[in-house]
């Protein structure tokens, strides 16, 4: 039995800034409503034409990590990409990176979990790699919300909260099972699913025959929908839960935590986190207040970030945590 481990990091973002007052000039809101809120004073958007999709900004992200993890692209056995704003209804995005980066015939798993999708990703691969079955796996998480959104008043609730971008990681095998991710664990519960989510298209309801049909310019089941305090009250317990799950796992208390990367769903749930768990402000990664909700990226971007500003250093132990549509939640323990 081996463990896996994270060698190579990396994130892509859109070089277009798009701050809260330029969201006013689109809608009915404001700087102040919407930091008191999320905590967010700017995301980046894709301008639509300029070449970046969810998979060539995973592409972008994927490349820095390869490089950064001392690798050729060809020593990656296994592709895990987890999104919710693919390029195309099918095929997903993981084949589509393959093709990219020129890498040779491996297999390519696309994950639909929604804001936990990279801890589901980093699991699987851990999983693999912990059975022998692969030496090398490259996960991203990349999203594309900007050009989903209801841009008008009627989709504020939503709209102020989602950025576009793209982060990577390389996993590689370990052979010393005290360091590396020392587990992960995954939880999901249905019954809330259209609490947060986008009905349409899909085949269960709406597909593309009936809104071609029906031109109905009032449907908004194509925009996302969120019921923002039944998640936000939701978010915070599982976010608790998940954690002590994988710290009582592996014998460890939130003292021994050197940094907590949360998805960052909202600065707000960030906080109440880090306070429930008595965290000092070194001990938590944020960075929503650049980047906005990025969904599957939101954890990849931060963590590179964090480890580029010398967060992350060797022996540390790194505690990953996303809650997210689905409702699903996961954290990943980690001994750098």
């Amino acid at each position: 039995m081996y463990n896996s481990k994270i060698i190579g990091l990396g994130y892509y973002v859109p070089e277009n800034v798009v701050t809260n007052d330029d969201l006013s000039k689109m809608m009915d809101t404001n700087d102040e409503w919407i930091q008191e809120r999320t905590g967010i004073k700017e995301r980046r958007h894709v301008i639509k034409g300029d070449g970046d999709t969810t998979t060539t900004m995973g592409v972008k992200a994927a490349k820095i990590a390869i490089e950064r993890a001392g690798i050729d692209k060809d020593d990656i056995d296994f592709i895990v990409f987890a999104t919710l704003s693919p390029d195309y209804y099918f095929p997903g995005p993981g084949v589509l990176v393959q093709r990219d980066l020129g890498i040779k015939t491996v297999g390519a798993l696309d994950v639909r979990n929604q804001c936990s999708g990279f801890i589901y990703g980093i699991s699987v691969a851990d999983q693999y790699i912990k059975s022998g079955m692969y030496n090398n796996i490259l996960v991203i998480g990349s999203e594309l919300h900007s050009q989903g959104l209801d841009m008008t008043t009627r989709g504020r609730g939503v709209s102020v909260i989602f950025g576009d971008g793209a982060g990577a990681a390389v996993l590689t095998r370990e052979e010393d099972t005290h360091k590396g991710i020392l587990s992960t664990h995954l939880h999901s519960e249905g019954q809330h699913a259209e609490e947060l989510s986008l009905i349409a298209p899909g085949m269960g309801k709406r597909w593309v025959t009936d809104i071609i049909e029906e031109n109905n310019p009032n449907d908004e089941s194509y925009f996302p929908y969120m019921n923002g305090q039944f998640v936000f009250k939701n978010a915070v317990v599982r976010f608790s839960e998940v954690i002590m799950e994988g710290l009582a796992k592996n014998k460890l208390q939130p003292s021994d935590i050197d940094l907590l990367v949360p998805h960052q769903a909202n600065l707000r749930i960030s906080q109440f986190i880090q306070k429930k768990f008595g965290l000092e402000d070194n001990q938590v990664f944020n960075n929503i207040m650049k980047y906005g909700n990025t969904t599957a990226a939101s954890i990849p971007i931060a963590l590179t970030e964090a480890w580029e500003s010398g967060k992350v250093n060797s022996g540390d132990l790194v505690v990953l945590a996303a809650f997210g549509s689905g409702f699903t939640w996961g954290s990943a323990i980690i001994r750098w």
